[in-house]
């Protein structure tokens, strides 16, 4: 305001304008009523005047001209400039500018006239005044103005004792001891007090003395005294000095203040007649003293607290107990009285809150309630307050309780009657009783019950301006839990009823709001009083005591004293059992019996507890070595699954936690939720099941609970329910399924970085097993309903949640199932027909109506172009149906049932069991049974009518518009690899699906193909798989292995199941006709030759991944192999090259990486214990004898081709290679016109055969024959130059530039399949070279055999011995389809092409060596040759060398010859091969670039060294019986022209590249 008086102009114009407005404002200002703030502004505006003058802006006779005009307008207006005049003189007193002081006394000089002399020497300084003049020395002045004050302040009236006469106190002492009942007031007793003061000259000071003594002996006579007093005495201080004076009195060592005396100081306050602070000074101790009193207990408390804690010696203890004595002594002299005490208890009972409160800020925190008389006497304040409220809203129905009589004090507090009354002053006296509510259960129960009222209240309350209001009160009385009722709960001696009074207030708050107050409650309550120091300390003291007596045979004394303890310091005692667990987890199981004895609220803080153990920041949730996860965190987990099942704890809690660790990116807590989910559902996830586990899993619930699970699961009902209705009340139960689904690839890309291989590997197990375990809860406890609502559709899951497909369909497939079977029930109410037909089309249209939108979400998962080969249907029913719906587990529903009737004869026959028992038991047996077969009744209809529908959708599957190698390809990559790794059943399903597609006819479904590319290739699929996967991908090889192997064990089998089925037909026409002839199918032989090379494809996989080194590829494939076990290796030789290499990993790994040791060990002698069942490669697929071997070892090690016609009857019992060749050579004379198509034939399915599909691959030929000869024989000779690579290879940039060079590739390729075994396998290297460059021509040849015409069919036979042939080459890759650069391939390939068997490793072929020693003197190519080997390989460098000459120089002619007919139509087929090549990079199928033609060597069997060793003479034996069977002329003579060629340079060939060979092997 005194900026705003006045402006700089006004002092600038002052003359002109300034004068008269600085009037004008003094004017108006004094014209206001009086009050402060006009008083403030006239003194502001005087200020500034003044302080401009003093400073020199303005004159000062202007200033004192203008000031005598301002005091004319008030009386009083000279006493505010006198104040103004006061602060200036203070102020220019303290400056150093002496002229600025100088004018401050001129203008005060100026202005005397108008300022009386007497007002200025009261304000002003006596110095200031002697300037003035107005006094002549300061000195005097001070001097005089001292014994003045002394005169009025200090000197008594005298007052002559003699003439007091006694008789005056003695009728004033009767006067003031009559009996007041009557109409004795307290005027008429001072009337006769006045009367006798007079008569008897009595001094007043003493006869009020006398009177506060009348008053002290009767204080119940308030209403009499304080009247009296209040109307007798003048002045304040006279009786506050009396009052002191007697508690002075009272002040001596042993003196003890009356409790009268505090009453009457007490009243005195509360009617105002003395002051608190003039009082206050009169009452010991001092404050000071109390602070240090309340230090010193403090510090004693944390010592005693250390001493608990500490480990004491023997010698120490005696020690410390003579000292406690003497302190107890020194305790049990008596304190000194305590007087501000008493008075603040007197205060208290009188009801005088304001002025307790006073003292109680005047001391330390909960000092002065510490003291059990304030504390009791508050609590009764208290309980008079909330009486009315608490009658209202806080009496449970039933009670009546004692009512309590309000005081009388009318200057006591207001009592409550609405909770917003509690505001006024129950919060505060509740704040400053703090813990020590604890000496009043009764009140402490009523506050909690008032809580408990409010918060039905605060529940109930829907009017959004009320809430607001009740938002408030709610923080008040979140704020008395915290500070006073939990802390009073710890001072009660082990008191349940209060603990579940509390739980009462408590459940009704959110878990929220109910653990931050018990983190308040753990972590700082206890440190704020010394009590509560004290009590935690001997708390911990006696847990410790209990832990290390608890077992498991005195768990229920245990139980009883952990309980006792935990009624009332919870908190301290979870924190130290948890403390122990997560050290020792032996402790689980007894701990867990022993908490049965808890309240609520303990089993409430309990959970608070965990969770806060397993969010702790600096505990290290990894062991040291950071491949595994804690011991601590295993254990609390197991303790959270346990503790949440046998008890009724709320879990909102936990789930949230795990959530939101989910959500910050963290999988070490799903450990927590899949305990609890496998403790309270029931639900176990384990990929250890046995088969006959796995076959109940695939039955109803009843089943899967009584033969599906290790542990008899029994009383999950109730807890399980308990899950349920948290995960929906909290709505947690979708967002986990989300978190857990995102996290998989979360735990590899973002976790994964800085972890070690194995323990991303094991948490990403974790996190698939936990979703897989919480999924199936749900699907089994949510209703329809429930299920429905929360799990949105499978396209809104997968492109919004973006959850991976295969858990997007495990979560939608519940839904799917329960819709369909509502809808199916619906339709079946709708229309009463029971004929088994109808029940079946209602079924299909119930699936229909369900399934139709998922159809055509499913759309938008995947490419367009996937849709060219995949129906979405047919990829919906895939993953829409379970192991439930394709097959009925009637064995594992007979085993339960037997189990049962077991049991009952059993029951019957023990004799020690009651008979009620029996009887029960009996029941419940029966009762089992009974719903065990009504169970297996109701599958098997459903499992009717699902087969039904497949039978219906069949035809529509697939469309096969590309090959049908494309259709399995996209059936592999999108249905089969994905499910078959999610969970154990899903691996059985995927194979059980695989065979019920063959089964089912399917049209454009290749079953050949499918297994063969199963089992192909399984290098990449075994490393990518984390532990878990691998055993699932095992289990999932092992059922497919199991089909197989039934089928090869039996021709009948066999011819039923696969014998005129479409999935086993060789030749594929473009017409859709897949059956009918019994020519196109591969027969049982030919079949037992393809399961023979899988079983050593198999077998070189093993070996590759075991040669590695790298942990994860050793690890899976050992676990894949004890998985197949039951059904590989079933062929001798391929069982001893394992056993050799697995051997070879025990030695290695014995100190290296112990688990991969006990993994092989445990497979090696799983293995010996299988030998008994495996047979000599020729039980297995009939083989020529070793005398008569005249074809490469590779086809016999290898099986035959899969697109091979079923030979005549006279050849099918021959062995498998010279039975081949007879037949093929026998075709070749009789369709003489068609054999430069069986040339083609050859060459391509040569080189198309190397991806390890040499069955389906070879069927696929023969419609590119068939397609060629349409296009031209032209077309057909550019094809035998350019070989075709597997179906999936990449078009290549430089093919044009190849041609030339490709032609003389295949026919080396020729030649090295019809070389014999000793020379065939020399030329790896020149072979590796060329088979790069021919590697780019294989598309265009592979895909136009789709386009291929029925007319040709025959021709397909002739390819057999072609095929048989190119079988080795299949084998010879160890490395599956790959999407990795070519450049890194053709690296692979290199190392590869040095190896000859799956036993590559020198351990093996040493061992193999040493089996084989006499037929291996024959071969080259052993990486583990001997010297004499080499030696006999030199000596037939220079012959090869000879003959390699004269077979150049014939393969030139021949050359020479193809390209003139090829020329005119070399640009077309260049165009057409491109473009198939493009298509099939655009379907994203994957090469097989590393795939070789192998050499025969490529067989770890015992018997091919000596049976190839003879293989030259054989074969020219074979050709000589070909001849005798011919019936053809010139063409037959030609032909035999090309073989014998073939046959020399293969010869030269070998000899040349045995030479390349051999250093190599140095």
């Amino acid at each position: 305001m005194a900026a705003l008086v006045l402006p700089t102009d006004w002092i600038k114009n002052w003359e002109k304008s300034g004068k008269n407005e600085f009037l004008q404002l003094c004017r108006t200002l004094a014209d206001q009523p009086n009050d402060d703030m006009m008083l403030r502004d006239i003194q502001a505006a005087l200020y500034q005047l003044s302080s401009h003058a003093i400073s020199g802006s303005l004159k000062l006779e202007l200033a004192a001209s203008i000031l005598g005009d301002v005091v004319e307008l008030r009386e009083d207006m000279s006493s505010i400039l006198a104040d103004v005049f006061c602060i200036l003189d203070i102020e220019t007193g303290c400056l150093e500018e002496k002229n600025k002081r100088d004018h401050f006394t001129q203008l005060v000089g100026a202005c005397l006239f108008f300022v009386p002399d007497a007002v200025l020497k009261e304000r002003l300084d006596p110095e200031t005044l002697e300037t003035l003049g107005l006094i002549k020395q300061a000195q005097q002045f001070n001097q005089k103005i001292v014994k003045i004050k002394t005169k009025l302040f200090y000197k008594q009236q005298k007052f002559n004792l003699l003439r007091e006469e006694n008789e005056g106190y003695a009728k004033l002492i009767t006067e003031l001891g009559q009996d007041l009942s009557g109409n004795v007031t307290s005027r008429l007793v001072l009337e006769s007090i006045k009367s006798l003061i007079g008569c008897f000259n009595l001094d007043p000071n003493r006869v009020l003395d006398i009177i506060l003594e009348v008053y002290e002996c009767r204080c119940d006579q308030d209403e009499f005294f304080v009247p009296l007093i209040k109307s007798y005495m003048c002045e304040h201080q006279t009786l506050c000095h009396i009052l002191g004076f007697k508690f002075k009195f009272h002040q001596e060592p042993n003196g003890e203040t009356p409790s009268s005396l505090y009453h009457v100081a007490a009243t005195l306050l509360q009617h105002n007649l003395i002051e608190l602070e003039d009082l206050y000074v009169h009452l010991m101790p001092p404050d000071a003293s109390i602070i240090e009193e309340h230090k010193g207990e403090i510090l004693e408390a944390k010592q005693i607290a250390r001493k608990l804690t500490m480990v004491v010696v023997p010698s120490e203890k005696s020690e410390d107990k003579d000292k406690d004595k003497e302190k107890e002594e020194e305790k049990n002299e008596k304190p000194p009285d305590n007087q501000k005490l008493g008075l603040l208890e007197a205060l208290l009972k009188i009801g005088d809150w304001h002025h307790a409160q006073c003292i109680m800020e005047q001391m330390p925190a909960f000092y002065a309630t510490s003291h059990k008389a304030i504390a009791v006497a508050l609590c009764q304040l208290l309980h008079l307050t909330v009486e009315p409220l608490y009658r209202r809203a806080g009496v449970p129905k039933g009670a009546k309780g004692c009512l309590m009589r309000p005081l009388r004090n009318k200057k006591a507090p207001r009592v409550a009657e609405t909770f917003e009354d509690l505001r006024r002053e129950v919060f505060s006296m509740l704040c400053y009783l703090g813990p020590h509510l604890s000496h009043d259960p009764i009140l402490f129960a009523k506050i909690v019950r008032l809580g408990k009222g409010f918060m039905k209240e605060y529940l109930n309350e829907s009017r959004q301006e009320h809430k607001e209001k009740m938002e408030t009160l709610l923080s008040c009385f979140l704020s008395i839990a915290d500070q006073v009722l939990l802390p009073s709960l710890t001072l009660m001696d082990c008191n349940a009823c209060m603990s579940e009074e509390l739980w009462g207030f408590f459940k009704l708050l959110p878990y929220q709001h109910r653990y931050r107050l018990y983190g308040q409650w753990k972590n700082e309550t206890y440190s704020s009083h010394p009590l509560l120091v004290k009590v935690k300390a001997q708390t911990v003291d006696r847990a410790k005591y209990i832990m290390k007596r608890l077992t498991k045979e005195n768990v229920k004394p245990s139980g009883r004293q952990i309980g006792k303890l935990s009624h009332s310091n919870p908190t301290i005692l979870f924190d130290y059992i948890l403390s122990q667990i997560q050290w020792y987890d032996n402790l689980i199981t007894p701990v867990v019996d022993s908490l049965k004895y808890l309240t609520s609220l303990s089993y409430d803080v309990l959970a608070y507890c965990i969770i806060e153990a397993l969010a702790n920041p600096e505990k290290e949730k990894m062991k040291h070595d950071d491949t595994t996860i804690s011991s601590w965190l295993q254990s609390l987990a197991s303790l959270c699954g346990a503790v949440f099942r046998k008890y009724p704890i709320e879990l909102a809690g936990l789930l949230q936690y795990v959530t939101n660790q989910l959500k910050a990116g963290k999988s070490f807590d799903l450990l927590i939720l899949k305990e609890v989910v496998q403790k309270m559902a029931g639900i176990e996830i384990t990929d250890e099941m046995t088969m006959e586990q796995l076959e109940a899993m695939t039955g109803g619930e009843q089943l899967k609970a009584e033969g599906g699970y290790f542990g008899q699961i029994r009383n999950t009902k109730k807890s399980s329910q308990r899950l349920k209705d948290a995960l929906l009340d909290h709505e947690l139960a979708l967002p986990l399924c989300l978190l857990m689904a995102q996290q998989r690839n979360g735990v590899v890309f973002s976790e994964g970085g800085e972890k070690h291989l194995k323990l991303v590997g094991k948490l990403y197990d974790q996190c698939h097993d936990t979703l897989v375990q919480f999924g199936g809860f749900l699907a089994s406890n949510l209703s329809t309903e429930d299920y429905i609502k929360r799990v949105p559709p499978v396209d809104v899951l997968c492109n919004q949640f973006h959850t991976p497909h295969d858990a997007a369909f495990f979560l939608s497939r519940p839904m799917y199932a329960h819709q369909i079977l509502s809808k199916y029930d619906e339709l079946k109410k709708a229309e009463k027909g029971n004929r088994q037909q109808q029940k079946v089309h209602k079924y299909i249209a119930a699936c229909d109506l369900v399934m139709a939108p998922v159809h055509e979400a499913v759309v938008s998962l995947h490419l367009p172009k996937v849709w060219d080969d995949l129906r979405p249907q047919f990829y919906a029913t895939f993953w829409s149906l379970t192991m439930y719906d394709l097959a009925v587990p009637h064995s594992a529903y007979d085993r339960e049932v037997n189990k049962l009737k077991a049991q009952m004869k059993a029951i019957d026959e023990n004799p020690e069991m009651p008979l009620n028992k029996k009887k029960k038991e009996k029941e419940r047996c029966t009762a089992l049974q009974d719903k065990l077969l009504e169970e297996e009744k109701k599958q098997l209809e459903h499992v009717q009518r699902v087969l039904h529908r497949l039978k219906l959708e069949k035809d529509n599957w697939l469309l096969a518009k590309s090959t049908k190698n494309e259709t399995i390809t996209k059936f592999l990559q999108l249905c089969l690899f994905p499910r078959c790794i999610f969970s154990a059943i899903d691996a059985v399903y995927c194979a059980r699906f695989v065979e019920l597609v063959h089964q089912q006819k399917t049209p454009n479904f290749c079953t050949l193909l499918c297994y063969d590319r199963v089992f192909s290739d399984i290098i990449y699929t075994v490393a990518s798989c984390t532990e878990n996967e691998a055993r699932r991908y095992g289990r999932f090889l092992c059922c497919m292995l199991e089909t197989v192997t039934r089928w090869h064990s039996d021709r009948a089998i066999y011819e039923k199941e696969c014998g005129n089925y479409p999935g086993f037909l060789t030749i594929f026409r473009a017409t859709g006709f897949d059956g009918g002839n019994k020519a196109d199918q591969l027969d049982y032989e030919n079949f037992r030759h393809v399961v023979h090379k899988w079983h050593y494809k198999l077998t070189k996989a093993s070996v590759h991944c075991l040669e590695t080194g790298e942990y994860t590829h050793i690890r899976n494939i050992l676990i894949v192999l004890t998985k197949i076990l039951p059904c590989y290796p079933k062929v001798l030789n391929l069982g001893q090259a394992l056993e050799c290499r697995v051997h070879k990993i025990c030695q290695e790994e014995k100190e290296k990486r112990p688990d991969l040791y006990a993994l092989a060990m445990g497979y090696s002698g799983q293995l010996k214990g299988r030998k008994v069942h495996m047979v000599p490669e020729n039980e297995f697929h009939h083989k020529e004898q070793p005398v008569r071997s005249a074809t490469p070892a590779s086809l016999q090690n290898g099986p035959g081709s899969a697109g091979k016609p079923a030979p005549s009857a006279a050849t099918a019992g021959k062995p498998e290679e010279g039975a081949a060749e007879d037949a093929d050579k026998s075709k070749e004379k009789s369709q003489g016109p068609v054999k430069p198509a069986n040339k083609t034939n050859n060459t391509t399915t040569k080189v198309t055969t190397s991806n390890g599909n040499s069955a389906p691959n070879s069927t696929k030929t023969s419609k590119e024959k068939e397609d060629k000869e349409k296009s031209g024989k032209e077309k057909k000779e550019k094809k035998e130059k350019t070989p075709g690579g597997t179906p999936e290879a990449k078009a290549s940039g430089k093919e044009r530039q190849k041609e030339e060079r490709s032609a003389k590739d295949e026919k080396m390729r020729d030649s090295k399949e019809k070389t014999p075994k000793a020379d065939k396998d020399k030329p790896k290297k020149d072979e590796k070279t060329k088979e790069d460059k021919t590697k780019a021509g294989g598309n265009s040849d592979f895909k136009s055999s789709d386009k291929e015409s029925s007319k040709e069919r025959d021709v397909a036979k002739e390819n057999s011995k072609g095929e048989k042939n190119t079988a080795a080459g299949s084998l010879k890759s160890p490395v599956p389809r790959s999407e990795s650069a070519e450049t890194e391939r053709e690296q692979k390939r290199r190392k590869l092409d040095t190896h000859s068997s799956p036993s590559h490793s020198s351990a093996v072929k040493d061992n193999l060596n040493e089996l084989k020693d006499s037929a291996s003197k024959h071969y080259a190519n052993h990486n583990t040759a001997t010297q004499s080997k080499s030696k006999e390989m030199e000596m037939d460098k220079k012959d090869s060398e000879k003959s390699r000459d004269r077979s150049k120089e014939k393969e030139k002619k021949e050359d020479k010859d193809r390209k003139d007919r090829k020329r005119d139509y070399s640009n077309s087929d260049r165009e057409m091969s491109q473009e198939l090549k493009r298509r099939k990079d655009e379907n994203g199928t994957s090469s097989s670039k590393h795939s070789k033609s192998a050499s025969p060597s490529d067989s770890p069997h015992s018997n091919d060294k000596s049976k190839s060793s003879k293989s030259t003479s054989k074969e020219k034996g074979d050709l000589a019986k070909a001849q005798k069977n011919s019936s053809t002329g010139k063409k037959e003579s030609r032909h035999e022209k090309e073989k014998s060629d073939k046959k020399e340079k293969r010869d030269s060939t070998g000899a040349k590249e045995d030479k390349k060979q051999y250093p190599s092997q140095a």
